[in-house]
């Protein structure tokens, strides 16, 4: 399946959720899309259609293709400790996400596509896999060019009401950022119920 280009308003009312962040038209319109607007009637949902719908919106929310999502789930279950904590921490320490975390990117898309133009550098070398594991002490820094330098300060210009983790240090002066940790569960807060996520894929 290819990545999601389409309609993002759709998608958040279809899963009443903010999957691709804060929006008017979500809670002006907090019931699901298509033309019988509120009083389209559903049916009861399944344990499968459950944890079906819980899976998507973790996916959309971080912007991944199905195959991309399943192998992470299968690398979390590959170590040891809890299987949807960990694969929380995998998908919270991609390069693109931090990208976002630190400001660079208001959109995780932005950050994505900051990525892979190769506006980004770790550890002082250039970076353009999203998908790139940031270790512990890692440091995340723009490319010293002036695109990426317009494209960071506008994103923490527009970014400047979402606070930077606790296990992320931003030196907004030189556009560097630092992996301090890895998060634990509570401070990852997930869109989703990561635990139905683990239960859909163990079927």
């Amino acid at each position: 399946m290819a990545r999601y280009t389409g309609p993002r308003v759709r998608i958040s009312r279809r899963f009443n959720a903010p999957i691709f962040g804060p929006s008017k038209y979500l809670e002006r319109k907090n019931y699901g899309p298509g033309v019988h607007g509120p009083k389209s009637s559903r049916r009861k949902t399944t344990d499968y259609g459950l944890g079906l719908i819980e899976k998507q919106k973790l996916r959309y929310y971080y912007g991944l293709q199905e195959r991309q999502f399943r192998g992470i789930y299968e690398r979390a279950l590959r170590r040891r400790g809890v299987t949807g904590e960990t694969m929380l921490q995998i998908l919270e320490t991609r390069l693109d996400n931090l990208v976002f975390h630190l400001g660079f990117s208001n959109t995780r898309a932005g950050a994505r596509q900051m990525v892979n133009h190769g506006h980004i550098k770790v550890n002082g070398r250039k970076v353009s896999i999203p998908s790139f594991a940031v270790k512990v002490n890692d440091v995340i820094e723009l490319k010293d060019t002036n695109v990426a330098r317009q494209m960071a300060t506008k994103g923490l210009e527009i970014s400047t009401s979402r606070a930077v983790p606790d296990w992320l240090t931003l030196e907004r002066d030189v556009f560097k950022g630092t992996l301090v940790r890895v998060p634990t569960r509570d401070e990852i807060q997930p869109i989703a119920n990561v635990q139905t996520v683990v239960e859909f894929y163990s079927r």
